[in-house]
């Protein structure tokens, strides 16, 4: 499959993968002070933005979420002819994660933006969304999904600071590229519900620089946490006043921590 990709800049490789729901446009300005130093690439997922939805050759066959996290890290793999630094955001950070572990010789840098390795509340694992709250977006879709990422914004960006302006920046990005794939939506909350990569963390060798929201409700800074004390090369930054976008809502100090970790 072939999947829509942004480039812009020149140098290094990045590339940067969006979380759930959104598209590649979200990153917005952070993608071009980026791309003053590296060749940005700013990919849109299997059924968001202006990439398809991919194809199933078992006639449409529900997929287990593993299944469909390897063939979402499958098609990025098949895009890509080089290593390259990869940034993940929500979870977009789990699909770099699992990338990093399936494909690792493709993988020379890690970023995690607001990501954490299990997204769902479990008894051993409680900074984590709780399991009626992803049931009923999960129902919601089914009724009227626009409604529904428009409430998971709203999400995103409660407690951070310049909370209005930011969720108004993200609404007005929402639908730039068009209305997401249902079925994708639908299997990214699948992924999100059932996906675990704790056990996996510790295999994980690339240097890694997780980057978390003092305020996130979405994916606590415990979970950041968690991620920096159980991957062997990890630094961790917690922005404080920052929710769910830390690259929206505090740009010149996400900035400030990226660039310091890509220039090591």
């Amino acid at each position: 499959m072939s999947l829509h990709v942004e480039q812009t800049g020149s140098g290094a490789p990045l590339l940067l993968i969006h979380g759930w729901g959104m598209h590649g446009g979200m990153w917005g300005d952070v993608a071009e002070q980026l791309a003053e130093h590296f060749r940005v690439l700013a990919v849109d997922l299997p059924g968001h933005g202006h990439s398809r939805g991919q194809r199933t050759e078992d006639g449409g066959q529900k997929k287990k979420h593993l299944e469909l996290l390897d063939e979402i890290v499958d098609s990025l793999a098949a895009q890509f002819n080089e290593p390259l630094t990869v940034c993940g955001w929500s979870l977009g950070g789990q699909i770099a994660l699992h990338w990093a572990m399936r494909h690792s010789h493709q993988v020379n840098r890690l970023v995690l933006v607001a990501s954490t390795p299990c997204f769902m509340c479990r008894s051993d694992w409680p900074c984590a969304m709780a399991a009626e709250t992803l049931a009923e977006f999960a129902a919601a879709l089914q009724q009227n999904y626009a409604l529904t990422l428009r409430r998971f914004l709203a999400l995103q960006v409660r407690g951070s600071a310049q909370e209005r302006g930011l969720l108004a920046t993200l609404r007005s990005a929402l639908f730039s590229r068009g209305e997401p794939d249902l079925a994708a939506l639908q299997g990214g909350l699948e992924i999100l519900r059932d996906c675990d990569l704790r056990s996996a963390l510790p295999g994980v060798k690339q240097p890694t620089l997780v980057i978390a929201g003092e305020r996130d409700t979405l994916t606590p800074p415990q979970a950041a946490q968690y991620l920096a004390t159980q991957m062997p090369d990890t630094r961790l930054a917690i922005i404080e006043g920052a929710a769910h976008a830390p690259f929206l809502s505090h740009p010149d100090e996400f900035m400030k921590h990226l660039m310091s970790f890509l220039h090591e």
